[in-house]
């Protein structure tokens, strides 16, 4: 690739420093030309992609096949060969959360029947065009729609569902904000909520009124998946701050677990999106059991390898016996997952209230 020219003027555009060659010996920045051309811009675009891609592979092998030798790298000094961890972070967790949000929730399945088929339906006719005076079960039977063994049949599965409580999202007994209001009017302080939860059912009730069923499970996931990433994100320095509380203090700085904490939730991400991939991807092979079985494989050891890998990390990291270094790491992961469920749910009534 040939270099840019240089600007004729050999005053700095950035530091107004002089510039007696190609790089400003101030700033460092190139005197090159400002206007640029597209196929300029695409080609610097595979440039800087191929600097950056030398040292991205590097650091992902890394990442997942050698536990805790980036951080060991990175903490010994040995950074320039990787990315720094928390680009790297950032990156991964766009990639992968933007790849996941572009497939559908719902697999999308192709019918290979001949177009004939189609001419074969039965188009039903509403119950309205029939124009019967009784618009119920025995209506139909009497016009012959209906056997009256099906009549009989059907009128029993509908007495024995009928007790059936047909709960909604979200129910917590009120039906409405006027209910509630009415309850905490008119009954016993026993039976009153009190102002907190009383902030809470009427947000949630709002958000009930205002919305279908589908619709609040649509925007629920949607802002749940939209703003995990901002979790996830907030999350880590508890996670560090507990490798803190179990480790030496002066052997072992914030700083040090901060780092290993950035490239565990990196290996984490970037395992979550492979495994998807392989969901989405492994079927399209088609529909047998050799397909089956390397599609279970594939993802039993993914799984495997997520739940293991902290544990070799761990050790390889801080240096201790196995059998110490096992215990501590089980009980710091057991304090994580009681954390990560409480927010969780917490994370999500938070979305759920504020579903507009």
């Amino acid at each position: 690739m040939s270099k840019e020219n240089l600007r004729k003027d050999k005053t700095c555009l950035n530091c107004q420093h002089k510039v007696e060659k190609r790089f400003c010996p101030n700033c460092g920045q190139e005197n090159s030309e400002i206007t640029k051309s597209f196929h300029h811009l695409f080609l610097h675009f595979f440039k800087d992609f191929t600097h950056y891609d030398s040292s991205f592979w590097k650091t992902i092998f890394y990442l997942f096949f050698k536990p805790a030798a980036l951080t060991k790298e990175y903490l010994s000094g040995r950074r320039l060969s990787f990315l720094a961890p928390i680009r790297l972070y950032i990156f991964i967790s766009f990639i992968t959360f933007f790849l996941i949000s572009l497939f559908p929730n719902k697999t999308i399945e192709i019918s290979k029947e001949p177009q004939e088929t189609l001419k074969n339906i039965v188009v039903l006719p509403s119950i309205d065009s029939l124009h019967i005076k009784e618009k119920s079960i025995d209506g139909l039977t009497r016009v012959g729609l209906l056997s009256q063994q099906n009549n009989d049949t059907i009128k029993k599965i509908l007495n024995q569902t009928k007790g059936t409580d047909k709960k909604e999202v979200a129910d917590f007994g009120y039906e409405s904000i006027t209910e509630l209001d009415s309850i905490q009017k008119h009954t016993s302080e026993e039976k009153k909520v009190g102002p907190t939860e009383y902030w809470f059912l009427k947000k949630w009730l709002v958000v009930k009124q205002e919305n279908t069923n589908e619709q609040i499970r649509e925007k629920f996931i949607l802002s749940f998946t939209r703003n995990l990433p901002k979790v996830l994100f907030l999350y880590m320095p508890v996670f560090a701050f507990i490798l803190w509380l179990f480790h030496n203090k002066k052997k072992w700085y914030y700083f040090d677990h901060s780092i290993f904490t950035l490239h565990y939730f990196s290996f984490l991400l970037l395992l979550i999106l492979i495994l998807f991939f392989t969901d989405k991807l492994i079927p399209l092979l088609g529909k047998n059991p050799v397909v089956d079985w390397i599609n279970f494989s594939l993802k039993s050891a993914g799984v495997f390898w997520m739940i293991y890998y902290y544990f070799p990390a761990h050790r390889r990291l801080y240096e201790q016996p196995i059998v110490k270094s096992f215990f501590k790491s089980i009980t710091i992961i057991i304090i994580n997952l009681l954390i990560i469920t409480l927010l969780t749910v917490v994370f999500a009534l938070f979305t759920y209230i504020n579903i507009h």
